[in-house]
């Protein structure tokens, strides 16, 4: 069993590993619409073909960092609780 003030270093590490988590997600997100932008800029057209899996996989991503922002929230709310 953890003592408060290990529980809270634990709650902290935690969160550090989510922000850092957040952060590769987002980059990806940014990655994602730069390939996006460069396969439009590329075909020159007014509706270039895109790789279906582009829109998929970004969808996923900013599900990915919604969840990890929730999470973090539910921990900062149960860490500021304690």
């Amino acid at each position: 069993m953890y003592s408060l003030g290990e529980l809270h270093a634990q709650l902290a590490a935690f969160r550090a590993k989510l922000a850092e988590a957040t952060g590769h997600t987002n980059r990806a997100v940014e990655l994602l619409d730069e390939a996006r932008e460069t396969i439009v800029t590329a075909f020159e057209q007014a509706e270039p073909w895109l790789p279906p899996e582009l829109a998929l996989a970004a969808d996923r991503l900013r599900q990915d960092a919604d969840r990890l922002a929730a999470a973090d929230q539910l921990v900062s709310g149960y860490q500021a609780s304690l």
